[in-house]
Parts: C-alpha cells; structure tokens; sequence
C-alpha cells in the first residue's frame, strides 16, 4: 500500500511539474498581452493620465505619465516574449505596487477588513502576474530559455 502511494504521489509531482512551463507561458502571453495593451492605452491619450497623475499627487506627471505607459508597453512584449523576463518584472512590480498606493489606496487598506476589494482593484492582477514571473522565471517556452541553452551549450 505505501508503494502505491508513493508513486501515484511521484506520479502528481512530475505531472505538475511538466504543466509548469505551459502554465508560465499562459501568464506571460495573457497578462504581458494586458500590460501591452495598458501601456498603449496610456500613451495614446496622454494629457488624460497626465491630468489624473496630477489628482493624485504624482510629481513630475507629465515624465511619470510617458514612463509608465512606455514601461507598461515594453514591459508586456517583454513579458510576452519571455526576453529579460525577471529583469523587466521588478520595474512592473515597482510600478504597480506604486499604483496600488497611490490610486487604489482605499482597495490597499482594505486587504484584511474586504478582501474581494483588494483583490478586484486593477493593479492587483497585474501585479500577482508580475510576482509569478519574478519569482518562478518566465518557464522553458521562452527566449530567456532559449538564450540559457545555447549559453550552456557555448
């Protein structure tokens, strides 16, 4: 009986495992997608960040507006690409983190007291998406992957 176990439990973890890159790839290609489209967004109608950046106190916001837009653009082809993934991920992390306290402060404070308002503030998926990357790497179904194997092979 526990030989049974063991290998359906090894069984799950190579299953798991091997839906990891896929799974990777998923995020980067829907949420670099997002990121891509948000940053556009931005900077084709950039007097009307520029003037919401000035409602929330932004210094600089006509520079800030055009960062992060450009950040978001580049950031979610980047993404997408799975080129300088983790790299690209703590900028986006920075820069989400920021728009989480700045304009969705109220969606913030409220992370323990009404947690479904943190969760559906806007920031908050691109931001997890940005974590998973950070931290997991963008997977084997990427450029970075594909420049790590022909590094080792060098």
């Amino acid at each position: 009986m526990i030989k049974i176990n063991e290998r359906l439990y090894l069984l799950l973890i190579r299953v798991a495992s091997s839906l990891q890159s896929p799974f990777l790839l998923a995020v980067r290609l829907y949420w670099g997608w997002q990121l891509m489209q948000t940053g556009w967004g931005k900077l084709s109608d950039i007097q009307k960040v520029i003037d919401f950046f000035t409602t929330l106190g932004i210094p600089a916001p006509a520079f800030n507006a055009r960062f992060v837009g450009g950040l978001e653009l580049v950031g979610g082809i980047l993404l997408m690409l799975g080129l300088a993934s983790r790299l690209i991920a703590v900028p986006l992390v920075i820069s989400l983190t920021v728009a989480f306290i700045t304009a969705d402060r109220e969606a913030l404070q409220s992370v323990f007291s009404d947690p479904d308002k943190f969760y559906a503030a806007a920031p908050y998926t691109f931001l997890f998406a940005c974590l998973i990357v950070l931290i997991f790497g963008p997977g084997k179904i990427s450029v970075d992957a594909l420049i790590a194997r022909r590094y080792a092979r060098t």
